[in-house]
């Protein structure tokens, strides 16, 4: 058996340091996001067992309350209020029902997303939806939304000014004369007797999905070392063997 020698090329030996650089780049990012989407969950969870935040005038921080539980008292301003387009409940058609509430003792708005309706007679009639009189109490989860821009399709295209085609705060926002709070509720409970469907989706668990993708890339970072390696290792020739 031929003994083996090491011989490795130039650009060969760049290639595959550049790309074993940029797997575990990727790698490192992978991880690092699943650390802090951990880091996150852990402090929801811990935000959780003290019990919902209270929401006043004062303007939050919308990133630090994600998913969180929130309370608010005020009135609620039907006149202000609009229905979210193309929201389906087991297959259902229908809306989500999105209605102002004047925070108790300011000026300031926040957007409370009431739940789901359902839309039987055709885009022609929009439902009609109850609203609570006086002052009430609101519970539930706050919510960031982020405006997704459709490709080929106007701003601000729906025929009614009461349909919209998806939650936009900033929209709302320049539309109104007064503060409006950066976070959507998402109402809960179902003792409020409404009508109205709240089947909220639990927060998605990302955190297991970035630690296999950091996975995979050091993985891929591995095999490439391997096979480099391999390529570049050939059998000693001795001088006999020459002519």
């Amino acid at each position: 058996m031929q003994p083996l020698r090491f011989q490795p090329r130039l650009i060969p030996t760049l290639a595959t340091l550049c790309l074993m650089a940029l797997f575990v780049y990727l790698g490192l990012w992978q991880a690092g996001k699943g650390e802090r989407l951990l880091a996150q969950r852990t402090l929801y969870a811990a935000r959780a067992q003290l019990g919902p935040t209270r929401i006043g005038a004062a303007a939050v921080d919308a990133l630090a309350l994600r998913d969180a539980p929130l309370a608010v008292r005020g009135r609620y301003e039907p006149e202000r209020g609009f229905f979210i387009d193309n929201r389906q409940e087991n297959g259902q058609p229908g809306l989500h029902v999105v209605t102002p509430l004047r925070i108790e003792g300011s000026e300031t708005r926040i957007l409370v997303n009431r739940g789901w309706v359902a839309w039987p007679h055709g885009r022609k009639v929009l439902p009609q939806v109850a609203t609570p009189d006086g002052v009430v109490e609101v519970s539930g989860i706050a919510s960031v939304p982020v405006v997704k821009n459709f490709l080929l399709m106007p701003e601000h295209a729906e025929a009614r000014t009461q349909l919209w085609m998806q939650m936009d705060l900033k929209r709302f926002a320049q539309l109104v004369p007064y503060a409006v709070q950066p976070v959507v509720l998402l109402q809960s409970g179902a003792d409020v007797q409404d009508g109205l469907i709240r089947n909220w989706q639990a927060p998605e668990d990302r955190v297991s999905m970035h630690q296999s993708y950091a996975l995979q890339w050091f993985g891929m970072a591995a095999a490439l070392l391997v096979f480099y390696g391999v390529a570049s290792t050939r059998a000693r020739v001795g001088s006999s063997a020459k002519t």
